[in-house]
Order: structure tokens, then sequence, then C-alpha cells
């Protein structure tokens, strides 16, 4: 399976909600749990995000492709069904 790269700005509303959606679908669905999550704080490692392709955070890529970017607004319902994607995407990907 291949591991998860979250873009997050400590502090971030956003961020925080893509957090508790994933400890929310882990304990709906512990095969969720297996999924290794590299988190790079984009403050702290700004040469790392600039090799990205995105505008807002969280931002998720799998295998290097960006499969979840946040937006301003965003329920927590739909970060949600977005985080869950990513995980089955991350499970699916040898």
């Amino acid at each position: 399976m291949a591991k998860v790269k979250f873009f997050y700005v400590n502090g971030c509303p956003y961020c925080a909600q893509a957090r508790k959606a994933r400890e929310e679908l882990i304990s709906e669905n512990p095969a969720y749990g297996k999924v290794e999550f590299e988190e790079i704080d984009e403050g702290l490692h700004p040469e790392i995000a600039e090799q990205y392709d995105y505008w807002a955070t969280p931002a998720m890529f799998v295998a290097e492709e960006k499969i979840y970017e946040s937006h301003i607004g965003e329920k927590f319902e739909e970060a949600k069904e977005n985080v869950k994607k990513v995980l089955e995407k991350a499970l699916a990907t040898a």
C-alpha cells in the first residue's frame, strides 16, 4: 500500500477537520489504520511543499497523485468523504 503525503499548516481548522475525519474513519473501518501518513508542515518544510501542486491545506497525495485538497467553507462530511477517498486509494495502491 502507498504512503499518504499530508500537507498541513499549524493551526489550520480544515487540517484539524481532516485529522478528525481520519480518526473517525479508522474507528469505523480498522483497515484504514494500516495506511501510513507522512505529515508535512509546509511552514517548516517549504522546500518539500513547493514540489507539489496544491493551493490549500490540507492536501493529500497518494503515489504522487493529488487525491484531496480542501477549500474554504468545506464542511466536515465533505472532508470525511475526501479523506475516505485518500484512504481507499492508498489501500488499493501497491
